[in-house]
């Protein structure tokens, strides 16, 4: 099947199809919003503290309920139990730095120009959602990783990992200088956040960035918790040992699996290079007894799948395990210094992230444990404690939500919609039925083909293209929950394919992509 046509609408025509994208509520004045001062009495905008983890699966938050019950996330939960957990919140693209670059400017990749993690760089002289919380008077911070190559604008105190930094004594760049620490960096990026907190303006406003770089392949947890599943096995996916029948080359010809793919760091069979001696001692204490039972056993075959697969879980939850804390130090901060009633606590990760289904790790797909990230909002007042939303939403929606929340206009710009109506429980009747989906980094690790698609609550359309690929897929996830089977050419979806085709053009052109791939002009030569 060819490329799907796409439309190139006039400059008027474009003002016209985003401002459809914004609901006209989030367009008012902060004199209007909910957020500004009642009649005869001061502005109480609210804080605002937004929690970001890399790779964080929605699998591993226990207020998901994955039925393998892989980790408790007690501090995490405190969110879900006090305000909305969102069930549907897809990502534009999953992977690292163009997930961030989407939630700081509220657009699509191909709008803020951020594309992959290769040879993208982000520029910061463009609007994002903390500069205008800062030009309209709060105190904006940011500390963990960054992963945009620039330099962060918009915020008064900054403190960020270069690249995907290390787990272990990180350096950081401090307001443009390199700075060396000692310790656990997701110990380290709560220390700073709440320093931070101790010593803001208590006569502003604050929107605090605390974005960790946990659970991030190498899975490297912190001393404490290097014993902290007992050496349990864990119940593994019912796909973990998918042939990919079924599907088309894309999936035969990607390179991201338990079985073949990791790596002997990965799997802790040699320590990471930036352990202290005592870090090491506990590092080999633990690992050394069970690597050498290991090598005595030499599993082969599904047991050294199944082994790799124990060993990824206990690694990347243990991570988890910190991350969990630190939100839990911080939720505690915010209770004691009487803050927590007038500020919105935000929870998420920059995409899923496959924890052995389809016997994959990593994201970058379309299909839904990559798709689908966590979000989790806590904002006393207005959401209801305990409440669940189905809605499609996406990251291109915390922009607009916290502006309004915070009574910020919003510009048109934005291809994002705020979340506010839905978190006040009310979800407008034109809200997003279908959402659009593009991959674009390949040539690159893991060898995921790059592809653009649409999603609905049942289907999936799906092109993977490129030089040696270009196919189509379309899934059934009411019929087909695990995204096992591909039914493109099945007459029995000829009707749906055509209305998913016709939806697909629809949202091209609504959100202005016109060239499958940026054009190499667009793509500023960066380091990772």
């Amino acid at each position: 099947m060819p490329p799907l046509p796409v439309p190139v609408p006039s400059p008027a025509r474009r003002r016209v199809a985003t401002s459809l994208l914004i609901p006209a509520l989030v367009l008012l004045s902060a004199a209007a919003s909910p957020a500004a001062a009642p009649a005869g009495g001061p502005a109480r905008r609210p804080n605002i503290v937004f929690l970001f983890s890399d790779d964080h699966a929605y699998q591993a938050i226990g207020a998901y309920g994955d039925p393998r019950r892989l980790v408790e996330t007690p501090q995490i939960d405190r969110l879900a139990k006090k305000g909305m957990r969102f069930d549907r919140c897809l990502v534009t693209n999953s992977i690292c730095g163009p997930s961030r670059a989407c939630v700081l400017t509220g657009k699509y990749s191909h709008a803020n120009g951020f594309y992959n993690n290769t040879n993208s760089r982000f520029d910061g002289s463009q609007v994002t959602f903390p500069k205008l919380l800062q030009r309209a008077g709060y105190q904006t911070a940011i500390f963990g990783k960054w992963h945009l190559v620039s330099e962060p604008t918009g915020f008064d105190a900054w403190e960020v990992l270069p690249g995907q930094g290390v787990y272990y004594n990180p350096p950081m760049i401090k307001d443009g200088r390199r700075v060396k620490h000692q310790g656990y960096v997701t110990d380290i990026i709560t220390d700073l956040s709440l320093d931070w907190l101790a010593r803001r303006d208590r006569s502003r406003p604050f929107l605090l960035m605390c974005q960790h770089k946990a659970p991030h392949r190498e899975w490297e947890p912190a001393p404490r918790h290097l014993g902290h599943d007992g050496d349990r096995a864990y119940p593994p996916p019912q796909t973990l040992f998918d042939d990919y029948a079924g599907r088309g080359p894309a999936e035969h010809r990607q390179d991201m699996t338990i079985a073949r793919t990791m790596t002997a760091r990965d799997l802790k069979l040699t320590p990471p290079p930036e352990l202290d001696a005592d870090q090491r001692k506990a590092w080999d204490a633990y690992y050394e007894p069970r690597n050498e039972a290991f090598r005595r056993a030499a599993p082969q075959g599904e047991d050294l799948v199944r082994w790799k697969y124990n060993r990824y879980l206990h690694d990347y939850l243990g991570c988890i395990k910190g991350v969990d804390e630190g939100v839990g130090r911080l939720l505690d901060y915010l209770d004691r210094e009487g803050l927590a009633d007038n500020t919105i606590v935000v929870y998420a990760s920059d995409q899923g992230f496959y924890l052995g289904e389809h016997g994959w790790f990593d994201k970058r797909w379309i299909f839904e444990e990559s798709l689908r990230t966590p979000l989790l909002v806590r904002w006393p007042g207005v959401t209801r404690p305990g409440a669940v939303n189905a809605d499609i939403v996406s990251n291109i929606d915390f922009a607009p939500t916290l502006l309004e929340a915070a009574g910020v206009p919003v510009p048109g710009e934005i291809q994002g919609r705020s979340l506010a109506p839905l978190l006040r429980g009310d979800t407008p009747a034109d809200w997003r039925k279908s959402f659009y989906y593009h991959y674009y980094e390949f040539p690159a690790v893991h060898d995921v083909r790059r592809h653009y698609g649409v999603v609905t609550d049942r289907y999936k359309l799906v092109h993977f293209y490129g030089s040696d690929v270009d196919s189509w897929e379309l899934f059934d996830r009411r019929e087909d929950p695990l995204e096992l089977r591909d039914v493109f050419k099945d007459a029995r979806y000829a009707q749906a394919r055509k209305e998913l085709e016709a939806e697909l053009t629809r949202l091209r052109s609504e959100l202005h992509v016109t060239p499958e791939d940026p054009p190499e002009t667009m793509l500023p030569a960066a380091g990772r």
